[in-house]
């Protein structure tokens, strides 16, 4: 291939027919080629696997897969969410490795394949930003839970506290006497949930997005740490974070596995995995489960985000991706189902222990992580313990998939000007992290909450889904359905199936357009977002959407040739 071997012969470079560079004179395709010297590789097949793998199986396993199953028809949501893996996901997943592995350029650069739609790219990298900066705050969270933990006696374990109201019930009191137990606890706030409310957030200064109120502190150091330990771990490109998810990436599943133990010997385990998996066939004519499959495959695989493309990029020309593919989804879909089993079997002996049914314990999103969750450790023997272990494991699975968007946006900019930035890589990297952790001290105040649930429902919906469509239709109907076909048998020795083709051309676009009129207004509790919050969130996932004809003005304005020619027709 192209970018395989440099050493002094130029032979193996593709023809201009089969090239997705084709339109480029043959000079530059050296040009690039030399300078993929520079660019650095993985040091081992296994840092690419690992790292696709922690990339995918993040915080969206933990809590929002076992709520979105039990919600959505417990056991019989695995049927839509397995057909939309096999429709959506695989085959998505493996358009973007091929266009990353091929091109060895990132997801801006990637486009000479067709400069008139330069603007997914910047679409793409527009997204990733406004993800990369309330993800990691989530981590600035998990971090504050962790220390939080080193002690004794977890805090949010009891009332009495200066953040606690007298709407406090303490569990252990419910324990302690069922005689006494009220009719009615609906009106009662568990310690941790005001802990987590009151205390870690102190969204009690805020009323409303509106009104960010104060920074606080101790939030803000956490996120301070948190941009540290990413800028550590991305500081030498994929030789660094390649080596470090050699642990972020394989240490969630020992902690899982060691909470699935201790889930499912506890009492009344199989109360939560029962109602975590019962089938309900009849949730299956509702086209809401079907939505609900699709957005959990679309967005637990990351597939849009550029973090796939990014990591290709630094492959071997010849990689097995084919067979990576499918390790990756399928291993990143039994780890979202295996999870659920470890989540809501503790949430069963919640369940007992309180005395309440499960669907009253069980909450998706934060309020599972930072609310539910820790209220059950605090219920364990050794609860400091198994806390710890489990906002360590929430680090390490935030951690990797956070390394992944930064290496995306580090990686598409220096592609753009490797002259200049490729040698200052490690100073450019810190510039990038110092301005998102500036942009994201917002989330750090009193009203950051109001203004996180905001940038997470609405930076990586309508957007990226028109990104990705915006992608499929391009790659088979602009660079041309052959050509592409082409490129991969010159990587991997075979062209991809009727399945795959079927599934690029019109039915991965045409269900990502289904998903695309699923609206819901946002809200965080109680609290419904005012007029201008929503058409702020609008225009975040339209401005996403507005790079693409931007960049077309650019390209026809800056290239010469005709539009044809400019669009990089595979025809």
């Amino acid at each position: 291939g192209w970018k395989a071997d440099v050493s002094g012969v130029i032979s193996p470079i593709p023809s201009a027919a089969q090239s997705p560079l084709s339109f480029i004179p043959k000079t530059t395709i050296v040009e690039l080629q030399m300078e993929d010297l520079d660019r650095g590789t993985w040091t081992g097949r296994l840092d690419f696997l690992l790292s696709c793998i922690g990339y995918c199986v993040g915080l969206g396993n933990v809590w929002r897969f076992p709520y979105r199953a039990y919600t959505n028809g417990g056991g019989a949501f695995l049927v839509p969410y397995f057909i939309m893996l096999a429709i959506c996901g695989i085959p998505i997943f493996f358009m973007e490795l091929s266009l990353g592995q091929f091109s060895s350029l990132g997801p801006l650069a990637v486009w000479k394949i067709s400069p008139l739609f330069k603007g997914v790219g910047m679409g793409t990298i527009l997204i990733v930003s406004l993800v990369a900066i309330y993800y990691n705050m989530i981590i600035a969270y998990v971090l504050f839970y962790l220390f939080a933990s080193l002690t004794s006696d977890l805090p949010w374990q009891h009332c009495g506290n200066w953040w606690n109201t007298e709407l406090c019930l303490d569990h252990h009191v419910i324990r302690a006497g069922n005689s006494s137990l009220p009719v009615n606890i609906s009106n009662t706030v568990s310690p941790s949930e005001e802990y987590w409310s009151r205390y870690v957030l102190h969204i009690q200064g805020s009323s409303g997005i509106g009104d960010p109120g104060r920074i606080r502190w101790n939030l803000c150091l956490c996120l301070l740490l948190s941009w540290t330990i990413v800028y550590l771990c991305i500081l030498k490109g994929v030789k660094s974070s390649g080596k470090v998810v050699y642990f972020t990436a394989t240490f969630p599943y020992l902690i899982l596995v060691m909470l699935l133990i201790r889930g499912v010997t506890l009492e009344g385990a199989w109360k939560g995995i029962q109602f975590y998996l019962t089938p309900q066939f009849d949730h299956l004519l509702s086209s809401k489960v079907w939505i609900e499959a699709a957005l959990q495959i679309f967005y637990s695989l990351g597939v849009g985000f550029g973090g796939l493309l990014t990591f290709a990029s630094y492959n071997t020309f010849h990689q097995n991706i084919y067979r990576d593919t499918f390790i990756v989804t399928l291993g990143n879909a039994i780890t979202s189902i295996l999870a659920g089993f470890a989540i809501f079997s503790v949430l069963g002996y919640m369940s007992q222990e309180l005395g309440v049914p499960v669907n009253q314990v069980a909450k998706a999103g934060p309020g599972l992580a930072f609310v539910v969750y820790p209220q059950a450790m605090t219920m364990l023997p050794l609860s400091p313990f198994w806390s710890f272990m489990f906002f360590f494991m929430l680090l390490t699975l935030g951690l990797d998939s956070q390394f992944a968007f930064m290496e995306t946006i580090v990686t598409a900019v220096t592609d753009e000007f490797p002259y200049y930035l490729r040698p200052k890589k490690a100073s450019f990297s810190a510039l990038i992290c110092i301005a998102l952790f500036l942009m994201g001290l917002i989330l750090t105040t009193e009203g950051g909450m109001y203004w996180l649930v905001l940038l997470d429902d609405y930076s990586a919906g309508f957007g990226l889904m028109v990104v990705v469509i915006t992608t499929c239709l391009v790659v088979t109907r602009v660079y041309g359905m052959k050509r592409f076909c082409r490129d991969i048998q010159m990587m991997l020795g075979f062209k991809p199936g009727p399945y795959f083709r079927a599934c690029w051309m019109v039915l991965s676009p045409a269900l990502l357009v289904y998903n695309i009129v699923k609206y819901q207004p946002s809200e965080y509790g109680n609290y419904q977002f005012p007029t201008w919050a929503e058409a702020l969130g609008i225009l975040m996932g339209v401005l996403s959407c507005l790079m693409i004809p931007m960049g077309m003005v650019v390209a026809v304005l800056q290239e010469e040739g005709t539009l044809w020619e400019v669009g990089g027709s595979g025809a």
